[in-house]
């Protein structure tokens, strides 16, 4: 009988301590949870306010010269805040307004210098790259010259001088580079240099070939000076606006294939004329002339969101930023440019999202429009969907979000840093030896006497 009755306060004990401990699992199962939360992105720490980036975490750590500021944001007409109130902006409290129109188009060094800035002071930021003090901890060296606003604003000889105002930036930047320890160390094998536009660091490029350049193209440079081995190619700053919420699909898009821009272009793009005289006059194609002038980016913004595909040929340059705004438009990409490089193209496939035709067989006779009919609505349905899902990647913006195209840049120099630290290793093989060696400089004392004058 007293076994009987011992037997419920057993169960009751039992229970009550299950409970107790249980009740201890989630309160600390909760507490966890928000560190979690704060690691997305595979390991990657979200910055935040009061939270810089840890370098260690970091995928790319990266030493940042501290230029003055006629370099960077001073071409914005940013003045440092006080006396000696350092070189940078404070962008935890907002940053300079960057100039709209085509200015934006090539404005990749305004975001990527803005993030390196957000993951030292404390903005919100991935983190896939942190700026280091030290170069000795960097993995790469980012000269933090924008060089296509320079040229975009500067590149005119305004007299009484007999140089443009861009000419002497490039002038006294290799003069400040040729200085310093962090170039004479390497050669500038490990140094970042981003010249967007295709005329940006015109003069200076020459003297920049050991160095990794992030670019639009590679069109008006020789394969000794920029290449795809060495170098990064990045997307323009798309102009016409997101399509957010776009559900015009395949029978809501009434024009079949779409282009309005410069058709008269020099160098390669001479197929734009001859595929305007092949197409002009075809039932449900739109090819006409426009540009940015007026309501041109309204005009474009309509007609790549009604339009199933949009052609992207090759004009001046390779490349173009109506691209990327076909990308952000959803209207799948039919590009027609044979020695474009693409963004990213090592983890994109493109193929999945657009049509890449050679340019000989898009000058053939009724070739182009066959083949654009013969894509099915159901084919033409999934590329619309994967543009949906990869327009992130070529959104640059700030603060700076997973994945978006800041951050596609940053890892993509990442995947460059191996390569460059076997070129600076083999440069080393033999140093102890070379009792005559110099350290590698820039440009001869004359060079840059001559580019003064």
């Amino acid at each position: 009988m007293a076994t009987a009755c011992r037997s419920p306060l057993v169960w009751l004990f039992a229970l009550a301590a299950a409970l107790f401990f249980l009740s201890w699992y989630l309160l600390l199962n909760s507490a966890a949870g928000p560190t979690a939360a704060r690691r997305p992105n595979q390991g990657l720490r979200l910055g935040g306010p009061g939270r810089k980036c840890d370098p260690a975490e970091a995928l790319l750590r990266v030493f940042m010269y501290d230029l003055p500021p006629e370099f960077h944001f001073g071409l914005l007409d940013w003045k440092p805040p006080g006396f000696g109130g350092g070189v940078w902006p404070d962008v935890r409290d907002g940053v300079p307004d960057y100039p709209g129109g085509l200015n934006l188009q090539h404005s990749i060094e305004y975001w990527l210098t803005l993030d390196l800035l957000a993951s030292e002071q404390g903005a919100p930021t991935p983190c896939a790259a942190a700026r280091v003090r030290h170069a000795a901890d960097a993995d790469v060296v980012f000269v933090p010259f924008f060089a296509s606003l320079s040229f975009n604003r500067h590149s005119r000889v305004v007299p009484p001088a007999r140089n443009s105002e861009d000419r002497a930036l490039q002038r006294r930047l290799l003069e400040f580079l040729a200085a310093r320890p962090e170039w004479r160390r390497t050669g500038g094998r490990d140094h970042v240099v981003l010249a967007h536009h295709p005329n940006g660091m015109l003069d200076a490029r020459y003297r920049f070939w050991p160095c990794v350049f992030v670019l639009c193209d590679f069109g008006r440079y020789p394969p000794s000076v920029a290449n795809l081995d060495k170098d990064i190619i990045a997307p323009y700053r798309h102009l016409v606006a997101n399509f957010a919420n776009d559900t015009a699909g395949y029978d809501d898009r009434p024009t079949l294939l779409y282009f309005q821009g410069a058709i008269y272009r020099k160098d390669g793009g001479s197929i734009r004329q001859e595929l305007y005289y092949l197409l002009k006059d075809e039932k449900d194609v739109h090819f006409s002339f426009g540009s940015v002038a007026g309501n041109g980016i309204e005009q474009a913004t309509q007609g790549m969101r009604s339009s199933k595909f949009c052609l992207n040929i090759a004009g001046d340059t390779p490349s173009s930023n109506r691209l990327f705004d076909s990308i952000v438009s959803h209207c799948v990409p039919v590009i027609i440019s044979d020695e474009i490089e693409l963004p990213f193209e090592d983890v994109l496939d493109y193929s999945k999202f657009s049509v890449i035709v050679r340019g000989a067989d898009a000058v053939k006779k009724g070739f182009l429009k066959s083949l654009i009919k013969g894509i099915s609505q159901e084919e033409w349905t999934r590329m619309w969907n994967k543009l949906k899902e990869v327009e992130k990647h070529f959104e640059y913006q700030y603060p700076s979000q997973t994945d978006d195209a800041v951050q596609m840049i940053w890892k993509a120099i990442a995947r460059k840093v191996p390569s460059i630290r076997l070129k600076i290793n083999r440069l080393r093989r033999f140093s102890r030896f070379d009792t005559n060696r110099t350290d590698e400089t820039l440009p001869s004392p004359s060079w840059l006497q001559n580019q003064a004058s």
